[in-house]
């Protein structure tokens, strides 16, 4: 560090003793309550950053102390607490004598510094942002390098004002896009200044504004649609005559066979002829090169979010279901993706409806009276919802009338398992699906007195279910009732995965596939231990894995239900959770009948998707390779089709900084189009 630089550090310490230290309250707003609050305390270059969230039992509790070196920019950041789910977060970061150096119970480096290096932390409050557009803003073309491995952009996105009267105040709003693989919107003040967080149903801001919530988070969803209609405009393509796809071998979802090459013809939205001739002169021809011809995927559990429509396409991904959501930003969603306004897939809906308790989920409806939920529950039938979704905190007698009436309505009821009620109870009361392999499992491991409300429903599963005797009669009697009942089980397989398996510094097996593709950030964050989990506990926790596993091929091979979700970054998650199906020992042809005309079955829309056949709605999509022989061809996707609207994924990649993972079909010349 030269003598300068030096001189610069040591009176920006002398200003911290001397100046006072001023605080500043945040709050956390999530689908219009608060959850947690975010308090910085600075004193000259000194800042002190106490981040907390309460939501569903979880969220992270972290302490940060930062020294501000010229430009605001962090020289010293030190970060302790635990993560969402509880894991132990312990990072540093320090430049001295040029070198900058990190350290976390994840990973740890050093790098020659640049002059002022900015880092961006693998585990911190919203404020970090705030460091990272003050940096920005300061670069050439507003991009910089960040330690580790970020590539960071900052884009104005508009002037906002926020309040009204003598409380208002004017603010700038940025897209920061490299952290993730979607933008992050910050609002800052002249010199980048954090001042708040936005996105569509969860807020950052100042206390002052605690009460401006929907008007901050109509503000996140105005500013990611103008985005995402330049994308959307970029990635969509329309030809005015029919599409021929030529060479393409199509999946027989029923048997689970790929057919001889041939050519799909598309037009009006519809798959309006499949057969073997080749397209006339001067067709739109898109060739297939043999790859194998799929029906759009299905994403049974799949919260949505504005920019998880365009990975969800990218991956073949055509209709999900969202299975709890804030009720108005999942409404405004759906109008923007089926207006055509913004990519997305179509969203089938269940109701969120959550009892009231200190560890209440925020989302949808909670509600403390069985009257108050009865009426929700017809709220949701009358906005087009098609389930609904029971909740951790719910009372567990409320379970069979608010069954009852959602029956009478002709909406499926899903969900988890109350804390205090067994899984065999809730189907007895009116479940037609249990949410997550979890929760069906968690009673014939725990006590009647056990509280599934915390972490504890993540803990319990890794401590205990390994050890369980899938033949004795607690489980034996659950089979028979699903099975006698005809209850599905949405099992999210995947995350549990993540969970269990999950080790500091190590990429778990379902991201393998797709980690190295995206943003460093995004890689750095899914390379950490979720629970507390300790080296003697990692037997344990591995044998339940292999439990979870057994399960669901327990589930399959005696006829229940599966259908797949995720509850994780969408599109990758997916390709994740069908893997670890063929893994657990599922057929890859049943588990891609499950994740296409299964999942439209139980859906009830199977007469119009869910297979490639005349007349079916053109939701699809070409993948290089047979899927049928290796599961992972899934993740090849050259081309999706929603609705004849024909997505690129290699093109979408590209737009949000992923490394698309083959090149896309494009149409060719008829000229030159083939046929067998």
């Amino acid at each position: 560090m030269s003598r300068a630089a030096c001189w610069l550090v040591v009176c920006a310490a002398l200003a911290s003793a001397a100046a006072p230290a001023a605080t500043r309250k945040y709050v956390v707003l999530a689908s219009g309550r608060e959850v947690g609050t975010m308090t910085v305390s600075t004193a000259g270059s000194e800042v002190q950053i106490d981040w907390r969230i309460d939501n569903n039992g979880r969220g992270p509790k972290i302490k940060e102390r930062v020294q501000l070196g010229p430009r605001g920019i962090p020289v010293r950041w030190e970060m302790e607490g635990t993560a969402e789910a509880g894991a132990p977060v312990k990072e540093s970061f320090a430049v001295e004598n040029g070198v900058a150096r990190w350290k976390s119970l994840d990973d740890e480096g050093e790098s020659r510094a640049a002059r002022w290096p900015l880092y961006v932390p693998n585990n911190s409050s919203p404020w970090a942002l705030g460091a990272c557009l003050r940096a920005l803003m300061g670069a050439p073309d507003r991009r910089l390098h960040a330690l580790p491995s970020a590539d960071l952009r900052a884009e104005k996105v508009r002037q906002v004002r926020v309040g009204e009267g003598q409380n208002t105040a004017a603010y700038t709003a940025w897209a920061i896009w490299g952290l993730d693989v979607v933008p992050a919107f910050v609002l800052g003040d002249k010199d980048g200044s954090f001042e708040g967080y936005l996105s569509p149903g969860f807020v950052v801001i100042d206390e002052r504004f605690s009460s401006r919530f929907d008007e901050l988070s109509r503000l996140a969803q105005d500013m990611s649609a103008e985005s995402l209609r330049r994308l959307t405009a970029n990635v969509s393509h329309r030809f005015a005559g029919p599409v021929y796809l030529t060479r393409a071998r199509v999946l027989d979802v029923g048997t689970g066979s790929v057919g001889e090459p041939s050519t799909v013809v598309i037009f009006g939205g519809q798959i309006v002829s499949i057969h073997p001739e080749a397209p006339p002169a001067g067709a739109t021809t898109i060739d297939a090169e043999g790859g194998t011809l799929l029906p759009g995927l299905h994403d049974l559990h799949a919260h949505s979010y504005d920019w998880g429509g365009a990975l969800h396409l990218a991956a073949g991904v055509t209709r999900t279901r969202d299975p709890g959501n804030d009720n108005d930003v999942l409404l405004a969603l759906v109008q923007r993706i089926d207006s055509g306004e913004i990519l997305g897939p179509r969203i089938d809906r269940a109701g969120f409806l959550e009892g009231k308790s200190p560890f209440s989920a925020s989302g949808g409806f909670t509600v403390d009276k069985v009257d108050v939920a009865l009426e929700k529950v017809r709220w949701y039938a009358d906005h087009g919802f098609t389930g609904i979704k029971i909740y951790n905190s719910m009372n567990p007698d409320f379970v069979r009338p608010i069954a009852d009436e959602a029956h009478r309505l002709g909406l499926r009821v899903s969900g988890h398992v109350p804390a205090f009620m067994t899984s065999e109870r809730a189907v007895r009361d009116g479940y037609d699906e249990i949410t997550h392999i979890n929760q069906l499992m968690l009673s014939f491991v725990i006590g009647d007195k056990e509280d599934t409300r915390t972490p504890f429903r993540f803990t319990a599963l890794g401590e205990r279910v390994g050890k369980l005797d899938l033949k004795g009669e607690a489980f034996q009697r659950m089979l028979r009732l699903m099975k006698e009942r005809g209850t599905t089980l949405d099992p999210t397989l995947g995350i549990f995965q993540a969970m269990l398996l999950a080790r500091p510094g190590k990429t778990v097996p379902n991201d393998e596939p797709w980690l190295d593709h995206v943003p460093g950030p995004l890689q750095r964050a899914r390379r950490q231990a979720q629970l507390d989990v300790k080296p003697s506990e990692y037997a344990a926790y591995e044998a339940s894995w292999e439990k979870l596993k057994e399960v669901v091929a327990i589930l399959h091979r005696e006829g229940v239900r599966l259908v797949p979700g995720t509850d994780d970054i969408p599109g990758f998650a997916l390709h994740s959770e069908l893997e670890a199906w063929v893994k657990a020992g599922i057929p890859n042809g049943k588990v891609l009948e499950a994740a296409t005309l299964g999942s439209a079955r139980y859906l009830g829309v199977d007469q119009q998707s869910g297979a490639i056949a005349r007349g079916k709605l053109a939701d699809l999509m070409l993948v290089e390779g047979d899927p049928t022989k290796d599961i992972s061809a899934i993740r090849k996707v050259r081309l999706v089709m929603k609705g004849g609207v024909v997505y690129y994924p290699e093109e979408i990649y590209r737009s949000l900084g992923i490394a698309p993972f083959v090149p896309a079909a494009r149409p060719v010349a008829a000229s030159t189009a083939r046929t067998n």
